[in-house]
């Protein structure tokens, strides 16, 4: 990875949802913009906050894909993550903005 670029594996379990309610919402429901998560599999030598393995949020829209064998991968700037979450170990709430 060049710079600040992260490839990211994105989570799968964006298809049928349910509501807190019990709804089942389908995948192909239009939903105003929604974030997703995803594991960091590659960092770039300028990124300095997120490391490899951490869970973060970000927003899908427009991001370049890329396949690697056989594996689907986003790649976008550290900029663009919105929340990284931490194992909850201690006492806080698990994850910082």
């Amino acid at each position: 990875m060049l710079h600040d670029r992260l490839l990211v594996q994105p989570d799968r379990d964006t298809g049928e949802r349910k509501s807190s309610a019990g709804i089942v919402i389908p995948a192909t429901a239009a939903v105003g913009r929604r974030l997703a998560w995803g594991v960091v599999a590659a960092a770039g030598p300028l990124v300095r906050q997120v490391e490899i393995g951490d869970s973060i949020l970000f927003d899908p829209e427009e991001l370049a894909e890329v396949e690697i064998d056989a594996t689907a991968y986003l790649l976008l700037r550290e900029r663009d993550v919105h929340a990284i979450a931490e194992p909850d170990d201690d006492q806080s709430t698990g994850m910082y903005l």
